[in-house]
């Protein structure tokens, strides 16, 4: 038998072998609160929130950690487990610094909704455990470390082991010292951690939050010397609903623009513009590669190609294998392209003095911030982005706003570099960058559309870890003669924990690919650490199914066919891969230590 059945609070449940005691409860519309427990993650039973009674035995168990076992009897809501699990959350708050008021997750912390449920009046263990003096670290430009915050419930050490394989967060001392901490004690900035936002989305507190830059963009927009541009990327426009109570995977593009025309912005414009951008440069760069391997015979040429987009991903091949760093795509990611351009060729479309232009984005990711701070971030003469914000922080700016988003009058994009594609919205979602890349590649070689129905390329859709698909090229434009019968390989990854197995096969030389799309966070950047928490795969799945809905609703879903982009080229770039595209769209990354 696959099944077994359990008593819980006296009515029968029938559930799946292994499952566990907290699975079943769910299964009766029972909800056992938990701390320490994600679905993202293996068990650990490490708070014990989630402790309830099986009959027959004197300990409490942990719900989360514990498997169901045939003809079991589960008590969740008796007077010992009840008092139990008050007892547990005091002591969690006698050590917690609850200044809740002034706290960045105030309204949205998991141990304050527990505090509120149970009504935990008093703090009678308080002057057992005197509040510490604690650490911040605020040296990233993306994430703050607040200890006293913590409730070492070991979420983020999982994390960013078992979900990025970076470990850059361990557990250090015993008893009552034990505390999260940086391998070397060192400061977020100089680990190996790549920035991504993970720790952040499963943190159930505030010990861990984005960097935010709320004030500083406010400040700009009040400012009449400043012209304040601000562009949305694919993943804000399907996730910032839920943060303003709409359901996951609510598309609100429109409402979106609404929401920060009224906020002030100058100029509301798209990154969905310099993805379309992004498919031309790096397409026409995978292109070039091919044809010296092919034509020119140069074994020089550096294989698989990988993509540049995530900056996690960037940083992560930076610290971990850079010596494949020459097989990265030259290319910006988009963020950064449009922050060049609006400081160059919008700034001289629209007679603007750059040092007058303020360049704000909203991303889904907090790596952004890191990749925005960078030394190489400022061949417009400026820094090309000056401040990046997360879908939660846009948020907070609607809401401080007294905006009712729900009742705002959808509108559209500002022009020059607010047009987009299909392809374009797509590279929120994992397998995204690929699809669009190949839309057009295989267009530009054949003079025909890709061969998959509605444009819709599924093998590298989906949520599996590492997904491949191949593309035979037969009977090819006569400039790209050399590629026919080509079938050129491609592999998509999401999470760092899976980058890592594309990449060892890579090192292995096990991995014959021509073509890689790596992504740092789970499911895309719609799984980002900018976006709203909380995530897990269910909401994914749902961020997913919109953004592919949000392509199907568009007119044009070629890169390559958005008018904008062919008139920047006409008026500014000229072509793919020109002298001004590598100045301005192009950069180079480094090795950096792993500590």
């Amino acid at each position: 038998m696959n099944t077994l059945k359990v008593i819980i609070n006296g009515f029968p449940v029938e559930i799946e072998k292994g499952k566990t005691i907290l699975e079943a409860a769910e299964n009766l519309g029972i909800t056992i609160p938990t701390l320490c427990y994600h679905k993202d993650l293996c068990v650990a039973g490490n708070c014990r929130v989630c402790v309830v009674e099986v009959v027959g035995q004197t300990r409490l168990s942990a719900a989360c950690a514990t498997p169901c076992e045939e003809g079991m009897e589960v008590l969740t809501n008796s007077l010992k487990v009840r008092n139990s699990r008050k007892h547990i959350i005091e002591l969690l708050l006698a050590e917690h610094n609850a200044d809740c008021t002034k706290c960045y997750r105030n309204g949205n912390c998991e141990l304050q909704k527990l505090s509120s449920e149970y009504k935990i009046m008093t703090q009678d263990f308080i002057e057992l455990a005197p509040l510490k003096k604690y650490s911040i670290d605020m040296y990233s430009p993306s994430i703050i470390k607040d200890d006293s915050k913590c409730i070492r419930c070991q979420r983020c050490v999982r994390t960013c082991a078992e979900l990025q394989g970076v470990n850059a967060l361990t557990v250090a001392y015993k008893g009552d010292k034990m505390r999260i901490t940086t391998f070397f004690e060192k400061a977020m900035r100089d680990v190996v951690c790549t920035n991504c936002g993970q720790c952040v989305n499963h943190c159930p507190t505030g010990a861990l939050v984005e960097k935010n830059y709320i004030e500083e963009v406010w400040e700009a927009i009040a400012n009449p010397a400043k012209h304040v541009v601000v562009q949305t990327a694919p993943a804000v426009r399907v996730g910032l609903g839920e943060e303003l109570g709409l359901p996951p995977g609510s598309r609100v593009t429109g409402q979106m623009v609404a929401a920060l025309k009224r906020l002030g912005f100058d100029s509301v414009l798209d990154t969905d513009f310099t993805a379309d951008l992004t498919i031309m440069e790096e397409g026409t760069e995978l292109l070039t590669r091919l044809k010296r391997l092919l034509v020119d015979k140069d074994d020089t040429v550096k294989l698989p190609m990988a993509t540049s987009c995530s900056p996690g991903w960037i940083k992560y091949i930076e610290h971990m294998y850079p010596q494949y760093l020459d097989n990265l795509s030259t290319c910006k990611s988009p963020q950064q392209m449009f922050g060049a351009l609006a400081k160059t060729y919008y700034a001289k479309a629209r007679n603007i003095d750059p040092e007058n232009i303020v360049s704000v984005s909203v991303m889904p990711c907090t790596a952004k911030k890191f990749e925005a701070y960078r030394p190489e971030m400022h061949d417009s003469g400026y820094r090309d982005v000056d401040y990046v914000l997360t879908t939660r922080e846009l948020a907070i700016l609607i809401k401080q706003a007294g905006l009712d988003f729900n009742k705002l009058e959808p509108m559209k994009y500002d022009r020059l570099m607010g047009d987009s594609t299909g392809a374009a919205v797509i590279f929120g979602a994992t397998g995204g960058v690929m699809e669009a890349a190949l839309r057009t590649a295989y267009e530009l070689v054949t003079g025909r559309e890709v061969p998959f129905k509605n444009l819709n390329i599924e093998p590298v859709r989906g949520m599996e870890g590492v997904r491949e698909t191949s593309i035979k090229i037969e009977k090819p434009l006569k400039e790209w003669s050399f590629l026919d019968g080509v079938e050129l390989k491609c592999a998509v990854a999401h999470g760092l924990v899976n980058a890592k197995i594309v990449m060892d096969a890579v090192k292995s030389g096990k991995a014959n690919y021509h073509f890689i799309e790596f992504m740092a966070c789970p499911g895309g950047c719609l799984g980002g650490g900018g976006q709203p928490i909380p995530t897990n795969p269910e909401i994914r799945k749902k961020r997913a199914e919109a953004i592919y809905a949000e392509d199907g609703a568009h007119t044009i879903r070629k890169s390559h066919e958005n008018p904008e982009v062919q008139k920047l080229y006409r008026d500014f770039l000229k072509h793919p891969l020109s002298e001004v595209s590598h100045h301005l769209l192009h950069t180079k990354y480094t090795k950096r230590e792993r500590f």
